[in-house]
């Protein structure tokens, strides 16, 4: 297993089309759920995959940094490969989002949308959902989750 983190500007063709080949397959084709994936947010991002062996990529998140005075980063797009999910990797793959979070993007507070049915998922790695009511996002129902800076202090 490979891991690798870079900026948007510094990912080459081949990890980019890594990248959004993944998201697709999960968000799109799998969950049925026809969306923008091309959002125009990748740019300011930090992206985290893990690739076998022979190069494929089994997963990916995106963390974007904080708007100016915020504080607060986001993690997105986290997508793990079929054949990958039940390995732990996916749990892996957001604690060392959070550490990219702490370290590259010196944020306080990390912010994700949810997909519902992965509340506990993202519990497991110590974040807690808000007060903001649970809602539609592309039709799939979602809850707003937080992690502050002193919940936890993961090393890898």
């Amino acid at each position: 297993m490979e891991w690798t983190v870079k900026h948007w500007r510094e990912l080459d063709r081949e990890e980019l089309y890594g990248l959004l080949a993944l998201r697709t397959a999960v968000f799109v084709v799998e969950q049925n759920c026809p969306y923008q994936e091309v959002d125009g947010k990748d740019r300011r991002a930090w992206h985290l995959f893990a690739r076998d062996g022979a190069g494929e990529m089994l997963a990916c998140l995106r963390v974007l940094e904080p708007q100016p005075g915020s504080g607060t980063a986001v993690i997105g797009r986290v997508a793990t490969a079929a054949r990958a999910r039940g390995t732990g990797l996916g749990l892996e793959l957001v604690r060392r989002g959070i550490q990219v979070a702490w370290e590259r993007c010196r944020a306080r507070r990390i912010r994700l949308e949810a997909q519902s049915y992965a509340q506990g998922f993202y519990e497991k790695a110590g974040f807690r959902r808000t007060q903001v009511p649970e809602f539609l996002e592309d039709g799939i129902p979602h809850v707003e989750m937080v992690l502050e800076r002193d919940q936890t202090e993961t090393t890898f």
